[in-house]
């Protein structure tokens, strides 16, 4: 990424399904996660992820890509920090939330109502690709993983943290809901993306890490990360 970029300088992204446009994607994810987030006021913490904001200290605002926004603490927190954002989501209810705490934080975001294997998103466009914990299922093409890495940019980076040792758990039902099993066996994990970098990435961190705890929301139980940071040479 070159240290001159800025979000003024950047050209106009091509148009992409937005909030308003309607729902790309599989319904049934939708639906699944309007319920979860509809059975609670504020599902998470309101505030920015701490590996997030650790990782991308040192780098010059450009133009970055939210995957799995949620209530938009991350997306505003960088809109905030200069970076021209885009934040995908396939709940509704929590892109409401998320465009109402931007629209009070007097932040800009890009909103897209869209599963990320579905967004359609140009390719190599985004500086920063950061994905938070995100539940993308597998397929067998890799899609969601293709994705991810598609969407950077040459010298932009992508940012995938997740709960460390999640991958390794057998099937199970979540504390919040009892009735809704939860098999790790279905969703993709950073080990999955790693091993899919070729030599066109250069991985700057792939560790496991004490996890920086916000108060509150879903999830605070976990301790620990996973940490991967690969940067796109070319």
């Amino acid at each position: 990424m070159a240290d001159d970029t800025s979000a003024e300088a950047l050209p106009t992204l091509p148009t992409l399904p937005t909030f308003t446009d309607g729902y790309v994607g599989d319904p049934s994810v939708r639906d699944e996660w309007d319920t979860r987030y509809s059975e609670r006021q504020q599902l998470w913490s309101g505030q920015p992820n701490g590996a997030l904001v650790a990782e991308v200290a040192d780098l010059s605002p450009g133009r970055a890509l939210d995957v799995g926004c949620g209530e938009g603490a991350d997306a505003i927190w960088l809109a905030r920090s200069g970076w021209d954002v885009t934040a995908l989501e396939v709940s509704g209810v929590a892109l409401a939330r998320a465009a109402a705490h931007a629209r009070d934080a007097g932040a800009d975001v890009r909103w897209v109502h869209a599963g990320l294997a579905e967004a359609a998103l140009p390719p190599a466009s985004f500086d920063l690709v950061s994905a938070q914990y995100p539940a993308l299922l597998r397929t067998p093409d890799s899609a969601a993983e293709r994705a991810l890495l598609d969407a950077v940019a040459p010298g932009g980076v992508l940012l995938l943290v997740h709960h460390a040792g999640m991958d390794e758990h057998r099937p199970e039902h979540h504390a919040e809901r009892e009735d809704d099993a939860f098999d790790p066996a279905d969703y993709v994990w950073p080990s999955m993306v790693a091993a899919l970098l070729g030599d066109d990435w250069r991985i700057e961190v792939d560790e496991e890490r004490p996890r920086v705890v916000p108060e509150g929301g879903a999830g605070a139980h976990h301790t620990d990360d996973v940490v991967l940071r690969a940067r796109r040479l070319r």
